[in-house]
């Protein structure tokens, strides 16, 4: 269950900090609708962090995580992963898994950003979502040293616009959905651990501990 967990959370997150750590950023011809929109425009504010150098590393870090935070409804997504189990639970028990979920959603951005953003991510279109409140941005992710020739894989995001703001509440790489994910590994670790939230509270407090001593000692 560790390793499924933390490869899971790696991945989409990683993705999140992917699509802010652009060095070349590109729409198509026609107006943007909003969703792209918003992506690029707050990849502008990014960017800025991250090539702040009048900030230590470890500030650089701290801001940009926080920053990505503001953007992606971490809370919203906890609580959907949680699936049937939301229901038995108590609202106390919720807030301390959305507690949970984000910290470690932060210790993640912060031990991985720094290695990826070399990257470029491409937009290349967006498309309705499930309904009129979300929108579908479609890029692709480029690694400008990259000779080989190969298809650059797409990463999408969902875009919300029903509570105010945008905010992203799904990544998809290769046509992998993560919160779908997320909520299949929680559900089944709850299946197999009696439906204890608190167990997969304290699982996530574990992880986050490792990838914080990991940036660390990095």
């Amino acid at each position: 269950m560790r390793s499924s967990l933390a490869l899971i959370f790696r991945r989409a997150l990683v993705l999140a900090t992917l699509a802010f750590t652009l060095s070349v950023f590109s729409t198509a011809a026609e107006a943007s609708p909003k969703g792209e929109a918003f992506i690029q425009n707050n990849i502008r504010q990014g960017l800025a962090i991250l090539n702040n150098r009048s900030l230590s590393e470890e500030a650089r870090k701290t801001q940009f995580a926080n920053f990505l935070l503001t953007l992606t409804d971490m809370k919203r997504i906890g609580r959907y992963t949680l699936g049937q189990y939301r229901r038995g639970a108590s609202p106390a028990d919720v807030e301390a898994f959305e507690n949970a979920f984000e910290n470690y959603a932060t210790s993640v951005y912060q031990s991985y950003f720094a290695r990826y953003s070399g990257q470029t991510l491409k937009v290349i279109g967006s498309e309705p979502g499930s309904d009129a409140t979300n929108e579908i941005v479609r890029t692709v992710l480029v690694d400008p040293n990259d000779r080989g020739g190969q298809q650059p894989p797409e990463v999408d995001f969902r875009v919300y616009f029903d509570e105010g703001a945008p905010r992203v509440l799904d990544f998809s790489y290769g046509g992998i959905w993560l919160a779908e994910t997320e909520r299949n590994d929680f559900t089944g670790f709850l299946g197999q651990n009696g439906g204890d939230i608190h167990a997969l509270i304290q699982h996530l407090a574990d992880l986050t501990r490792q990838f914080r001593q990991t940036a660390h000692q990095g």
